[in-house]
């Protein structure tokens, strides 16, 4: 509703794509047999001891340097209190007054600046499983003590929107810088937003409701759009939102309320006794500096200066692996423009049809950049070009076998295309008089003749030149 104004905030956790655990030397690879990755620190047992992973601070640290953020000389590890069946110990140990990173930002492909609040390091919980059909939930422990960094930011976005694109942002950047796998379907990236509305031009804002645990960028710009309403439609029937905590259903697309949100104090924050400040010390942190990648926006600019459009840029640096072979093949193919088009259209959708990420395709460098100069130089057509990409993108290959192979060789020999072009002018008497009489729209009438006369494998350039003659 426009009388009501909308303001939201993400907490965004990310796990760290270490190959222990952040206080023991247990395993994080997913899909284990349940509780089969775990030891006495992380199952919380009585004696034992937290020892800190010294490569999940340092992934701490690139993703800070790579926002922008201050880092803390030094930060302190805290104990939050609460109880639930998959928190072993009774409490998650993290990072609250002092955290690691903090005063960030990052700036959105239409140009907005969202401010990073934090960033910190804790630990994940194990995970609870409802079993179907029964009335029991079942524990599984291997997650408990995975490394994770929570990025908070302020409230600065202002819709739906803007959240999905500070989402995508994000996760395109740690992606980038190796720390996370990306993947939110498995949980490795989950977001939390808040949301409050609040009458235009109210000094306070309104109350918040948290929104759990959104794994997919669909599922959040959904839930946002929904709780807007919902808080909206409240207030303007003279209810009351209250804080709390809230689930999105995909299924009815709405949110309900899972349990009152708590506040800091209510976790009981008080400094961890088994583990000492974490000291940085400055050499770290300009080694970290020095090691950092070229992250998505910049390197998106410097595409732009080669002559791709925004849009395709956007879209080349949003996958490492696609911008990578971007560069790449770019290199033996200089026509940027050109090779963007064809890599965020054909080659994208060939690999999905294939059911292939960017990473899983055959297609190299030198295949891709040798195709589109058979291309250029009218050896195979536009289309059929995309009947080869496909079987690259699959196999692999080379590209001038595979087009000789399913016959997509186009015909530039005169002789026969003249011969073609006979016998469609001799099929349409009339449209080549009326082409003579200024109709001369039709000579995309008669190139498309000519084309399914030769069964596709003319050159259309050549065919436009001699029927422009002939007519």
């Amino acid at each position: 509703m426009p009388e009501y104004v909308p303001t939201i905030g993400l907490e965004v956790h990310a796990q760290l794509t270490t190959r222990s655990k952040i206080f023991c030397g247990c395993s994080t690879a997913f899909g284990a047999p349940p509780n089969t990755h775990t030891c006495p620190v992380c199952l919380g047992l009585p004696g034992s001891l937290p020892v800190l992973n010294r490569l999940a601070v340092e992934y701490a640290l690139r993703a800070g340097l790579a926002l922008g953020c201050a880092i803390r000389p030094t930060s302190i590890f805290a104990r939050k209190n609460y109880f639930y069946p998959d928190l072993p110990k009774g409490y998650q140990i993290s990072q609250y007054e002092e955290p690691v990173c903090e005063h960030g930002k990052l700036t959105l492909p239409q140009g907005k600046v969202v401010r990073i609040r934090r960033i910190h390091l804790e630990e994940d919980a194990g995970k609870n499983i409802h079993a179907e059909g029964s009335d029991q939930s079942l524990v599984d422990l291997n997650r408990a003590g995975v490394p994770l960094i929570e990025i908070v930011s302020e409230p600065d976005i202002a819709n739906a929107q803007e959240a999905t694109d500070y989402l995508k942002a994000l996760r395109s950047i740690l992606l980038y810088l190796g720390i996370n796998d990306g993947n939110l379907e498995e949980g490795s990236l989950r977001c939390d937003a808040n949301v409050s509305v609040a009458p235009k031009g109210a000094k306070e804002l309104g109350t918040r409701a948290e929104l759990k645990n959104m794994n997919s960028f669909r599922f959040l710009r959904q839930a946002i759009e929904h709780e807007i309403g919902r808080q909206s439609d409240l207030l303007s029937s003279g209810g009351r939102v209250v804080q709390e905590t809230r689930a999105y259903d995909p299924q009815t697309g709405l949110t309900r309320a899972l349990r009152s949100k708590e506040e800091a104090n209510d976790y009981r924050y008080f400094p961890e006794p088994d583990l000492p400040p974490l000291h940085v010390e400055p050499a770290w942190i300009e080694r970290v500096r020095s090691s950092l990648p070229e992250l998505p926006m910049a390197r998106a600019q410097r595409y732009q200066a080669l002559g791709v459009g925004p849009s395709e840029a956007l879209l080349i640096v949003e996958e490492r692996e696609l911008a990578d072979l971007f560069d790449r093949t770019q290199r033996l193919y200089p026509n940027a423009d050109r090779l963007a088009k064809r890599l965020t259209n054909e080659l994208l959708a060939a690999a999905r049809e294939a059911d292939l990420g960017v990473h899983e395709q055959k297609a190299t460098p030198e295949a891709i950049a040798r195709l589109l100069t058979l291309v250029d130089e009218g050896h195979i057509s536009g289309s059929a070009m995309k009947d080869v990409l496909a079987a690259l993108v699959r196999e692999g290959g080379d590209p001038a076998a595979i087009a000789e192979a399913k016959g997509l060789v186009q015909v530039s020999d005169q002789g026969l295309t003249l011969d073609a072009i006979a016998v469609v002018l001799a099929r349409h008497p009339d449209e080549a008089e009326r082409y003579r009489g200024g109709k001369t729209a039709l000579l995309g009438f008669f190139v498309g003749q000519v084309m399914k006369e030769m069964r596709g494998k003319g050159n259309p350039a050549v065919i436009g030149d001699l029927l422009k003659t002939k007519l």
